[in-house]
């Protein structure tokens, strides 16, 4: 079995999950820029160009390769406009096993893209890489990230107390960092049966089943 990701690109009903590349600087760049980004994640703030084309350039494609992780963009089908973030990492090949995270960005929230997104990476994982196992965490006031997380079919394993480091911004525009707890979740290949389902339910979306 391999021990490396593919360059591949996933194609669901409304996305495209492909590889970063130089023309998403500009939409990456203000992104990570944005104050739910800046709270809920670990990207440097503020986030420059520099950073950006360093992750696309170097950091990413060296991840791919080392098997350690996947970074893929989000773009919408019609559009080919940049929508969000795919990240897996900590990957371990002996145990088939990965950590998923995505990031949407601000222009595109409310359009159940997370969602879409994370199940399409979820399926390929389990289907073509013959993964057994994804896990996501949260942090515990991250409610959307939560829903994000019980939508595609996550069973919440328990809480990773004082784990997790969030941050606020200050009076001053700073940011200050805040300790919280992480929520774990994992998802099985049998977990996702029916997820198909009820994402088609709650975000209007149908199908899963066109992989590039």
């Amino acid at each position: 079995m391999t021990s490396t990701f593919p360059n591949i690109s996933i194609s669901t009903e409304r996305l495209v999950l492909r590889p970063f590349d130089e023309d998403d600087v500009p939409a990456l760049v203000e992104m990570m820029n944005d104050e739910q980004v800046g709270a809920w994640t670990a990207v440097p703030q503020p986030y420059g160009e520099k950073g950006a084309r360093r992750w696309i350039e170097e950091y990413a494609p060296t991840e791919r390769v080392a098997g350690r992780g996947l970074d893929l963009a989000v773009t919408e089908f019609l559009t080919q406009r940049l929508v969000g973030v795919i990240q897996l990492a900590k990957t371990n090949w002996h145990v088939r096993s990965t950590e998923l995270s995505y990031i949407i960005a601000p222009w595109a929230r409310g359009e159940g893209y997370a969602s879409e997104a994370a199940l399409a990476t979820a399926q390929w994982l389990f289907t073509d890489q013959k993964f057994e196992r994804i896990e996501l965490r949260t942090a515990a006031d991250n409610t959307a990230s939560q829903q994000v997380a019980q939508k595609i079919g996550c069973i919440s394993e328990g809480v990773l107390r004082g784990a997790c480091i969030a941050r606020a911004r200050a009076e001053d525009g700073t940011w200050t960092d805040v300790r919280t707890d992480y929520i774990v979740w994992s998802l099985l290949p049998e977990d996702l049966e029916g997820a198909d389902e009820q994402l088609t339910e709650s975000d209007g979306f149908t199908s899963y089943a066109d992989w590039n």
